[in-house]
């Protein structure tokens, strides 16, 4: 029995031995070759191995190469000089022109010209780089360049994970490609499929000089597709605002969802809505739900709503448009109006209505086939009314003055109606009351080639009549109900826009 026991002890020590001396084999670092091999020691005692000329080490599957080498066999670490190249398989390959390495710990530290390479997948220079083979991380903390085939990306630190190829950037990180410049406090990339995820405030400068600021989102630099989170657009003409972004660089389309505001540069001009998309090739961006326009004037503003509003941008200045179709409502505080299409043209800063439009002005209703608004020094200074012309106010007793031609042109004056000139068939019907009583004296049709229209705090005043006009009183017991109108006339009120429904409440503020 006893024989027995020391033989069962004597079979697990060389089990014990045979399992343990491959792993041990395995953290050793061992000289493979060395033109000059010979000891030393350091002043505190410490023992060493001096290899010079073409030095190499390996472990595993790493292999160090050297000109000379100072080896800590005790400590199972080396210090290396010279043109150092590591290589880790046959995928990775680092040089530099220093190094540290620790066996025990599988660490790695490069100083000096390094080059991190991982074959056929990205390219890392810094002179400072901490390799842990344990995790297959490579750290870099003073500064760093990672190269692949579609991005150029620098950082003050970052570090990059052989296993899944991800790269984080830390401390002014730039990326750089043909088609724009990204700068960021951090964010992180993968050298493999070739995306940028935003993990911080990124600005991005398109080769046009756009820019862009996002909060967060995903890059895809091989696709050129894009999702961003809360971000501010600048181009040319516009700064834009919305809650993400689907970006297609490469068919040139960005579509903007949430809360978008655009901002036109140079003109007092804003466009809400929750949709826009925007077309680059053809220079055209569409903004709809809930999409409305604020024009600063030189008192107030102006409100301009529609199913869908559509800028056009274009080389051409004369050529470029902010068109809104369908349902079209605008609102002023003295001026309101309807149209189904209206269009703005930046040269001449007109506004143009189109299909049964109707502006109302005070207690003024303006109707024509189309009419043309002027825009003048961030006010409303001329309007232009073209074919079938029609003009009604309604007095104190509920009586409708009516003027009709076939076009007319209103001038205004702080915002108010001044003056409307009647061009061709101008007719008139006009109710006449007693000054003092305000008791309906009559009505006065009259016919002529002109009229002139004066007002006095928004209502009419005078009328002036040229060219063979011929007029016609009728006293009160005398008016027939088909002489109350004349042709054309349609009274409109319920249809006058007020401010609640131009303006969607939720956007309602008073910086409007």
């Amino acid at each position: 029995m006893h024989l027995t026991g020391h033989l069962r002890t004597l079979i697990t020590i060389t089990l014990l031995t045979l399992l343990v001396a491959p792993v041990w084999a395995q953290k050793k670092v061992r000289l493979k070759s060395a033109d000059v091999a010979k000891s030393g020691r350091l002043p505190n005692g410490d023992r060493f191995e001096r290899a010079i000329g073409d030095v190499v080490f390996t472990q595993n599957k790493t292999t160090i190469y050297c000109d000379s080498a100072h080896i800590f066999k005790k400590k199972n670490s080396l210090n290396a000089f010279g043109k150092i190249r590591i290589t880790e398989g046959d995928s990775v390959t680092i040089t530099g022109r220093r190094l540290e390495y620790d066996g025990n710990k599988r660490q790695a530290k490069l100083r000096g010209n390094v080059v991190f390479t991982k074959l056929g997948t990205a390219t890392l220079y810094t002179d400072n780089l901490d390799f842990l083979r344990g995790s297959n991380i490579a750290y870099y903390f003073d500064g760093g360049k990672l190269v692949d085939s579609a991005n150029v990306l620098t950082s003050r630190k970052g570090y990059y994970n052989l296993a899944n190829n991800i790269a984080s950037f830390k401390q002014n990180v730039k990326v750089v490609n043909p088609d724009h410049t990204m700068y960021a406090d951090s964010l992180r990339y993968n050298s493999s499929t070739k995306i940028i995820h935003f993990v911080s405030r990124t600005t991005v400068v398109d080769k046009d000089s756009s820019t862009f600021v996002y909060e967060s989102g995903v890059h895809h630099t091989t696709t050129k597709v894009s999702v961003f989170k809360e971000g501010t657009a600048e181009t040319e003409e516009y700064v834009v605002t919305g809650d993400r972004y689907d970006v297609d660089a490469a068919r040139n389309i960005a579509k903007v969802r949430g809360n978008v505001v655009m901002r036109h540069k140079r003109e007092d001009l804003i466009i809400y809505g929750q949709a826009s998309d925007y077309y680059k090739n053809i220079g055209v961006t569409k903004i709809y739900n809930n999409a409305y326009i604020a024009k600063v004037t030189d008192t107030d503003t102006l409100f301009i709503r529609a199913d869908t509003l559509t800028s056009i941008n274009n080389a051409d200045s004369t050529q470029r448009r902010l068109l809104a179709f369908h349902n079209v409502r605008i609102f002023k505080s003295d001026l309101q109006g309807k149209a189904d299409s209206l269009e703005y043209r930046w040269s001449d800063s007109t506004i143009y209505f189109y299909n049964q439009p109707v502006l109302w002005s005070a207690g003024n209703q303006l109707t024509a086939d189309s009419i043309r608004m002027i825009v003048r020094n961030n006010t409303v200074s001329r309007i232009y009314m073209i074919t079938n012309a029609f003009v009604v106010s309604m007095d104190t007793l509920g009586n409708f003055n009516q003027i009709r031609g076939r076009k007319m042109t209103a001038d205004l004056r702080e915002s108010k109606l001044s003056r409307v000139f009647v061009e061709g068939n101008g007719e008139s019907l006009y109710y006449l009351l007693d000054d003092k009583t305000k008791l309906l004296m009559g009505v006065n049709k009259i016919l002529c080639s002109s009229i002139t229209i004066r007002f006095r705090q928004g209502r009419v005043h005078t009328l002036s009549f040229y060219v063979k006009p011929e007029g016609r009183f009728i006293p009160p017991h005398e008016i027939k109900k088909d002489e109350l109108t004349l042709k054309g006339f349609s009274w409109k009120s319920g249809e006058r826009p007020t401010r609640s429904q131009v303006v969607p409440s939720a956007a309602d503020s008073g910086s409007h």
